[in-house]
């Protein structure tokens, strides 16, 4: 069965209207989706461990940066852009902020969105 391949026309971002995603991750994956975001009108912060070199670049860049944790709490939608050998301690830290809240809606390995009930669409 051939892939489906979205495009513009099937994505509708006034459901991100008023609403954070926080990235958590600054690498190249997470540096592209939040640059895009962001680029696209959409609140974006950025999560990422104390000592990580590229909180000075999300800085430069614009972004506001915060621990994982508080980003998780802080944000809507989720974006796990993480690398997959360091992903099980961040997701460790990560699960209580989550489960705290309402139980997100969908979860993917490697990049993963995360949203929480409010931000999905009725069917």
């Amino acid at each position: 069965m051939p892939a489906k391949i979205y495009t513009d026309k099937d994505a509708d971002l006034k459901v991100l209207k008023g609403k954070t995603v926080a990235v958590l991750g600054f690498g190249s994956q997470g540096h592209a989706h939040a640059l895009n975001l962001k680029e696209s009108g959409v609140n974006v912060i950025i999560g990422l461990y104390a000592k990580s070199k590229s909180r000075a670049v999300a800085e430069k860049q614009g972004f506001k940066v915060f621990d994982t944790d508080e980003a998780v709490r802080r944000g809507d939608v989720i974006m796990v852009a993480i690398p997959t050998p360091s992903n099980p301690p961040p997701m460790r830290r990560i699960s209580p902020p989550i489960s705290k809240r309402e139980k997100p809606s969908s979860s993917r390995t490697a990049s993963a969105f995360i949203t929480r009930r409010s931000c999905r669409q009725p069917k």
